[in-house]
């Protein structure tokens, strides 16, 4: 039996929490396409001291190609993010690959790390958007908050969903 092409049908993906090194490996692969590739984000800030201890989250295809990631910051990490709320997680980082663009792979993402904030028992989760992707996340339930600032050089909004 064939699998379906790519990206003309809808591939088989899964969503899971990146444990082990390759899974981690293949998160920053993705984050380094999307950032530091498209968006010209500088890679000597794409990565941060907050990787070492992030919950990292990853939707690979079935055949094992990484098609996006995202992180939730807890605690500690997350208070500087979260105006000092520590039962407030902050979502970050989160990249789709071009190719997987439209099929569904960011919400997925984004449920998945407000999954993981729920077994860390976090009340909301905030994060910084880009401010071309507010729509995608007001369809979330995520509500735009203060004003618009840079980041990276890139125009963002903070955003937050209660869980």
């Amino acid at each position: 039996m064939s699998s379906p092409s790519y990206p003309s049908d809808v591939p088989s993906y899964a969503v899971r929490v990146a444990e082990d090194p390759a899974d981690r490996e293949a998160c920053f692969a993705v984050r380094k396409e999307v950032f530091v590739g498209e968006q010209g984000v500088p890679e000597d800030i794409e990565y941060d001291a907050y990787d070492a201890t992030a919950v990292h989250v990853l939707a690979v295809r079935e055949d094992g190609v990484p098609l996006g990631t995202g992180r939730l910051l807890y605690g500690e990490a997350a208070t500087a993010k979260t105006d000092g709320d520590p039962s407030v997680g902050s979502l970050g980082r989160l990249a789709v690959t071009q190719a997987a663009r439209g099929l569904g792979v960011g919400a997925a993402l984004v449920r998945e790390i407000e999954e993981a904030a729920r077994a860390r028992g976090l009340a909301a989760v905030d994060l910084h958007a880009q401010t071309h992707a507010l729509g995608f996340y007001e369809r979330l339930g995520y509500v735009a908050y203060g004003p618009e600032f840079p980041d990276a050089g890139i125009p963002h909004r903070a955003m937050r969903r209660s869980l």
